[in-house]
């Protein structure tokens, strides 16, 4: 039976295309930012009912075998109001699995003990050969040691949250931190830097990866009674990347991704001189080091940035072909775990940096996001929000804006975002956090811009690692997100990262709004 699939969308922005005069037009705004309505927080917005909602939470396999299923279990459903959870079933992340990141103070429950002595990540769940028949990536080679070769997260736990009413969606992580020993299996797969050089993560257009991100999605939709599957892709493009607009990637366009013979063979489709391509980005990878340095361009860093955009193109047509790539992995996703069975949920993890970060935000477009998934996991982390959009700040005015005062670029940035005047200035912003409002507007232009077409559960920040200096969310902090986030009207939160890095006393805070919340 064939089905019919969302196309995606033929860039033909090519410098000999007859449609490069349009291109020129367009990326001469690459800087605008797409600015969201003002909303407005009433406290008496409708929430809705308990069985409307999904109230989630995020889990490593680590804390089932700390503490025991029952016990987490126990927790996540009586001080969290949990009805969800979603497991890290396929990560390499130590932000999704493991124990708390190392340095980083341990919670109140499971071992004071740091496991990067033993944490390795991979599929916790099992792999079965049969569905892995169309790539050359085997699934056998990507399974986690960290608890014994027979071990397996979903079939531990699943009978027993099934008991309490428990969903349960398995998290599949594609994953930029492969160990040593997995990294040499999928070597031929990785991409490839502007050097030549291998990267860190697989290449969205190698056939063999599609495949393979098919093949996960299907045997855990196959092969266990879950709910539904929650992919995460956190990548950045090449230019944001380049250019440092982003809150924790380096200046280097030489380690820039990916131009391997697959990337070049999209590029060529979308009618773009690949030579010129990697020209552009060489390019601007010297204005970055020049500008870093504090050597000015006579008419200025941004004139000079725009300069090279309008004479190539290309980089910008790049960018988006990068962005075709990353999505067609999402319908691939959303289509295997569909044609096993309609009625799962598919949902995708939207990066915090589509919170703070205009360049980021111009490539999402919820309504065309929302036609790919049943629903969308939108990120809101308010207090390490605070820490990463100062970031954010200063390295892009390290660079393309490094003549713009920093406080002026951050107020400049916040009218973009429509961000509210209760934000705190750069110096204190770290320190201070974003606002329980900012999770609210967060919420409400994820649900304005997707137009129904999906759910919207929005990422709730519990105690989420940060700087020393950067704030810690206190219960209260907590509370009031959560309450911001269902006041918003959308359908759910996921407590964010994972629940091994998690107080007691703000899961109980989280518990306490999602059930005063529920009762409107």
């Amino acid at each position: 039976m064939n089905k019919k699939r969302t196309p995606i969308k033929k860039i033909n922005l090519g410098a000999a295309s007859p449609s490069r005069r349009q291109f020129l037009k367009k990326s001469s705004a690459a800087a605008v930012a797409l600015a969201s309505s003002p909303l407005v927080f009433a406290a008496g917005d409708k929430v809705g009912s308990a069985s409307e909602k999904m109230i989630g939470i995020q889990i490593g396999a680590a804390s089932f075998y700390d503490e025991g299923v029952d016990k987490v279990l126990d927790i996540v459903q009586k001080r969290g109001a949990v009805n969800t959870i979603f497991i890290s079933t396929f990560c390499y992340d130590r932000g999704l699995n493991g124990r708390q990141m190392p340095g980083h103070p341990f919670p109140d429950h499971g071992p004071a003990e740091s496991d990067k002595n033993i944490y390795h990540g991979g599929n916790y769940a099992t792999p079965h050969a049969k569905y892995y028949g169309n790539t050359a990536i085997k699934g056998d080679k990507m399974k986690a040691p960290d608890y014994g070769i027979n071990s397996d997260i979903l079939q531990k736990v699943i009978p027993a949250a099934k008991k309490r009413g428990i969903k349960v969606f398995a998290s599949v992580l594609d994953s930029f931190d492969y160990p040593d020993d997995v990294r040499k299996n999928i070597s031929d797969y990785m991409e490839v830097d502007l050097s030549g050089n291998k990267g860190q993560a697989m290449c969205f257009y190698k056939p063999d990866v599609k495949e393979f991100w098919k093949a996960v999605v299907t045997d855990l939709s196959s092969s266990y009674d879950i709910d539904g599957i929650l992919f995460f892709n956190e990548r950045n493009g090449p230019l944001t990347n380049t250019i440092g607009a982003n809150f924790d990637v380096g200046f280097h366009a030489s380690r820039i991704t990916c131009f391997c013979d697959d990337h070049k063979r999209a590029a060529e489709a979308h009618h773009l001189d690949f030579e010129r391509v990697k020209e552009g980005f060489r390019r601007l990878d010297i204005l970055v080091q020049q500008t870093l340095k504090g050597t000015r361009p006579t008419d200025g860093y941004y004139v000079e940035f725009e300069r090279l955009i309008l004479n190539y193109p290309e980089v910008v047509a790049y960018h988006q072909i990068f962005d075709l790539g990353k999505h067609e992995i999402l319908r691939d996703v959303k289509e295997a775990v569909k044609a096993v069975n309609k009625n799962l949920q598919v949902g995708f993890h939207i990066e915090h940096e589509n919170s703070f970060n205009p360049f980021y935000r111009a490539t999402r477009d919820y309504e065309d996001l929302a036609t790919r998934a049943d629903f969308l996991k939108v990120v809101a982390y308010n207090n390490a929000g605070g820490e990463r959009y100062a970031s954010f700040i200063r390295t892009i005015g390290s660079t393309m804006f490094r003549d713009v005062p920093l406080e002026e670029l951050m107020r400049f940035n916040n009218h973009l975002l429509n961000y509210g005047k209760e934000e705190a200035p750069l110096d204190q912003l770290a320190a201070d956090g974003l606002s329980a409002d900012y999770v609210f507007r967060e919420t409400r232009r994820a649900m304005e811009g997707s137009k129904g077409k999906c759910k919207i559960l929005t990422g709730i920040d519990v105690n989420i690692p940060i700087k020393k200096t950067s704030r810690f969310a206190s219960p209260d902090d907590t509370y009031k997100a959560t309450l911001a986030a269902l006041k918003a009207g959308g359908d759910g939160v996921i407590l964010s990262r994972k629940y091994s890095e998690m107080m007691l006393a703000n899961l109980d805070a989280a518990g306490r709004a999602i059930r005063e919340g529920l009762k409107g």
